[in-house]
């Protein structure tokens, strides 16, 4: 049986020795549970030899649920246990120094899902170098990563650096967060207090999970759009849609698993994906579909789509290539309809003057790949094999499992 990082801190009261007469803050969300579904709030409050002082919430929040990108959370006294609850997605992302000066330890707590652009990563480098100022201690409390351990897309470029590109990382990292924080401590040349409150038996590379222990532990959002195991696998593919005019799925029921629009015939775009790359659909089957969201892009609005589906037979965990499958999707887009509008323009995640596309793929080279009528799904390719090949070895020493 598995066990996280939290179930084994509130078990352990030897983990715990180095905590005594200190002043603990946790980092955590919704999804920040322990075994028997307890939140790690409420599990670290109820320890009697655990002095809980304040508590961090990511984007999100910490306990709710802020529906979309750009949706502030504001602090708040926590009403069952009367501590200060911090918002790092609010009027400021970074620590300020009297957040830093409410603890001594920083306990993070958080459910990732293994991809560069999900902001808990983010979160997690800036609390670690917010720390490594004010002499802080972080232990991270780990978690499995949902989509397992393959690396896929273009490294993040020097000058694209964001809320959702905390560094030099691909779009799919293969880390836990505990393992993240070890590259983040080494690339920056972070000098802190840094430990890992491992788990006992994660094995990414076992059937049927792949990363996440099905049948053992139940999946919470850890996000309002992250409601499947289905979804992490494909986040690191879909989750660029959102820096398009296609729908990815907000406002149905199954948001970042399915992509389309009103205008678009998905049956023709789905031919042209399998005409052009069709190793990059390997791995999973993907299926047409008609949906149509209640809020977010094209509410209201009959969609034709595509949906993406690794929990059938089908689904191989080695071939699936989520990034490389939705890349082929937007240039069977511009093929089919050469005029489409396809980028959204508009501010994301605090960038006002870059294209969300790039700053989602961390530059402009995905976006130009896509716009390039003589570019092959070789030319992208070759610019995403080496990264991938450069990132397996530069965390080599990062893995704990």
């Amino acid at each position: 049986m598995i066990k996280f990082g939290i179930d084994r801190l509130v078990e352990d009261k030897a983990l715990r020795a180095a905590l005594a007469g200190k002043r603990v803050a946790l980092l955590a969300h919704p999804a920040s549970v322990t075994a028997d579904l307890t939140h790690s709030l409420d599990a670290l409050a109820s320890l009697d030899d655990v002095a809980v002082s304040a508590a961090f919430g990511p984007q999100h929040g910490l306990r709710g649920d802020k529906q979309d990108n750009m949706v502030e959370s504001e602090n708040y006294q926590d009403p069952a246990h009367g501590v200060p609850v911090f918002s790092l997605y609010g009027e400021v992302r970074r620590p300020t120094d009297d957040m830093l000066n409410s603890f001594d330890v920083l306990l993070v707590d958080l459910q990732d899902l293994g991809c560069r652009i999900y902001t808990f990563a983010t979160t997690l480098l800036y609390v670690l170098e917010g720390a490594a100022a004010r002499k802080k201690s972080v232990w991270v409390l780990d978690r499995p990563n949902p989509a397992g351990r393959p690396i896929e897309g273009l490294t993040l470029r020097p000058g694209w650096e964001s809320f959702v590109g905390a560094g030099p990382m691909p779009m799919r990292h293969g880390l836990t967060l505990g393992e993240l924080g070890r590259w983040f401590i080494k690339t920056f040349r972070l000098d802190v207090d840094y430990h890992v409150i491992e788990m006992e038996g994660w094995r990414p590379a076992e059937t049927p999970g792949f990363g996440w222990p099905m049948l053992e532990r139940p999946w919470i959002n850890p996000s309002p759009n992250a409601p499947t195991l289905g979804m992490a696998r494909a986040y690191a593919g879909t989750v660029m849609v959102e820096g398009t005019t296609l729908s990815e799925g907000r406002g149905s029921t199954r948001p970042l698993e399915l992509f389309g629009a009103p205008d678009i015939d998905a049956r023709a775009v789905a031919a042209e994906m399998r005409r052009r790359a069709p190793d990059w659909l390997a791995g999973c089957s993907v299926r047409e579909c008609w949906f149509e969201p209640t809020f977010h892009k094209h509410a209201g609005g009959l969609c034709n789509g595509l949906q993406i589906h690794t929990d059938a037979p089908s689904y191989d965990h080695g071939a699936f290539r989520p990034w490389r499958l939705i890349s082929v999707a937007f240039k069977s887009v511009r093929a089919l309809y050469p005029d489409y509008e396809l980028w959204r323009d508009f501010p994301y995640e605090y960038e006002f003057d870059k294209l969300a596309i790039d700053v989602i793929n961390g530059g402009p080279a995905l976006r130009e790949w896509v716009d390039d009528d003589e570019a092959t799904p070789g030319d992208l390719e070759r610019l995403a094999a080496p990264d991938e090949a450069t990132w397996a070895a530069e965390t080599r020493d990062c893995l704990i499992y």
